[in-house]
């Protein structure tokens, strides 16, 4: 079936962003299954219904740790049993000799640097939404449209550079790319660019900066470190939001957060962004915040 090669050059093309970008992120032009056709600019991946297999695609390019990338079911059919799999590989797209391998399991999954599972029907229905990504322990996880996360497998090597691995198998048979997401301390950093099937509002938030306490994720003390005040001990700016002035003065004597942001990092973490001191509550106008006893 042709294949659209309008991102055939995607991987290597320039493009101007915020610093919270993840850089653009496709589907891979030059490695597609014999069966699938892409189109929308690399964003949408389509099987023949004829067909259970030779759905086969991946990412556009490495993916990182805790990078969840989005996808949405757009079809399928029951003319077929099993669904969608979904994978990482260490195998770059374009050293692949093609025609490419039937199916992801077994095919891929019995050589090395390839890793994948089977999903349940649930997750393979047409209108669900789904993100996978790997841990910084080499797990690899799932999350629906009920936001309950999915343990699917362990032991992927984190060592190399990973590229997404798709089956476009059995009843599933087209699927959207809606972008990815890295959640860090007080920002959530995104692909680019926006999908087209994002929604207006989605596409004004696009790599925008996220204070909202809900993209918190991970252990205090590995996220609080990452953050750099200066020598002084004080901020000009809040740390957290790099915004605002930082009106906070904590117990230890750090002033670096602002009104906005300081009731969500200790509501969150309890601790100073610079020194970890446990506190209480902040206070402004001069009053310092409590120590916890």
């Amino acid at each position: 079936m042709a294949k659209d090669t309008s991102n055939r050059n995607s991987d290597h093309s320039p493009h101007r962003c915020c610093w919270s970008c993840l850089g653009p992120l496709s589907f891979h032009s030059q490695a597609v299954g014999d069966m699938v056709r892409l189109s929308r600019g690399g964003l949408l991946a389509e099987r023949r219904e004829n067909t259970f297999k030779n759905g086969l695609v991946f990412s556009s390019r490495p993916l990182k740790v805790q990078e969840r990338i989005r996808l949405r079911v757009e079809k399928d059919s029951f003319n077929w049993s099993g669904g969608l799999r979904l994978g990482f590989t260490t195998v770059h797209p374009i050293a692949r000799s093609l025609p490419l391998p039937i199916m992801a399991i077994p095919n891929l999954t019995e050589t090395p640097g390839h890793w994948a599972a089977p999903m349940h029907e649930s997750f393979c229905r047409a209108g669900v939404e789904l993100e996978f990504w790997v841990s910084a322990r080499g797990t690899m996880y799932i999350c629906g449209n009920n936001g309950r996360e999915q343990r699917l497998l362990s032991g992927v090597d984190l060592s190399r550079p990973l590229w997404a691995m798709i089956d476009i198998y059995g009843q599933t048979c087209s699927i959207s790319l809606l972008g990815s997401e890295k959640r860090e301390f007080f920002n959530t950093r995104r692909s680019c660019p926006a999908p087209e099937c994002f929604t207006s509002t989605e596409v004004d938030k696009h790599c925008s900066l996220m204070t909202d306490s809900s993209s918190l994720d991970g252990n205090s003390d590995e996220y609080i470190s990452c953050l750099e005040g200066p020598e002084g001990g004080d901020a000009s700016c809040c740390v957290a939001c790099m915004g605002t002035q930082a009106s906070i003065t904590l117990p230890c004597g750090h002033r670096c957060l602002c009104n906005q942001c300081a009731s969500k990092v200790l509501k969150q973490f309890g601790t100073c962004p610079l020194c970890r001191q446990n506190i209480r509550a902040p206070s402004g106008n001069g009053r310092r915040a409590s120590v916890r006893a």
